[in-house]
């Protein structure tokens, strides 16, 4: 039985991000994970829609319309990118970035005030079948807090299947275009 490519590719990508994250603790590991993941879904967004102009997209500025995570949340999920469980992780885990960020005391996964966040989040990933081969593979790493194992293995997840997903994706081609001279077929 031969296994889909991009199958494989989802999977080689997605262990080297677990092991990549392996490498953070604590405070580190979530501000890097959710920055993973805004990239990642940055890289969604950017996908579907026509390339820049410029070399840089000045609509990805922190100041711009599409700066923040809530924003590339909500425009993923209206343009129909994600479903409405993923929205939701990526919004459990953008408050939880925040909450870290701005906690000027020690933060940890296994607070009960962020395992109870991220419990009804990790339900929904482990129905990915990366969670299955992947926990293994973490779980040989001794020193690792479940709690942080399993924030790993959602992180790995979403900003594994959020690459894949763009790479399948082409720009938009509305049917219709507006010009100054008429409405166009395009």
């Amino acid at each position: 039985m031969a296994t889909d490519p991009s199958t494989v590719a989802v999977a080689q990508a997605a262990q080297q991000i677990a092991l990549q994250m392996l490498e953070e603790r604590g405070r580190g590991a979530v501000l890097v994970g959710v920055a993973r993941v805004d990239a990642a879904l940055e890289h969604l967004l950017q996908a579907v829609m026509t390339p820049a102009p410029a070399k840089g997209d000045g609509l990805f500025l922190p100041d711009r319309p599409l700066g923040s995570l809530g924003a590339k949340v909500a425009l993923a999920r209206r343009l129909g990118l994600i479903d409405e469980p993923v929205e939701r992780a990526l919004n459990t885990l953008r408050k939880l970035r925040n909450a870290f960020a701005h906690s000027a005391e020690s933060a940890s996964l296994a607070d009960p005030a962020h395992s109870s966040r991220l419990a009804e989040v990790y339900a929904d990933a482990r129905a990915n079948p990366l969670w299955a081969v992947l926990e293994p593979l973490l779980a040989e790493q001794v020193s690792l807090d479940p709690a942080l194992r399993d924030y790993i293995l959602l992180i790995t997840i979403l900003v594994a299947f959020l690459e894949a997903i763009a790479q399948q994706l082409t720009p938009f081609q509305p049917p219709v275009v507006m010009r100054f001279s008429a409405v166009s077929r395009a």
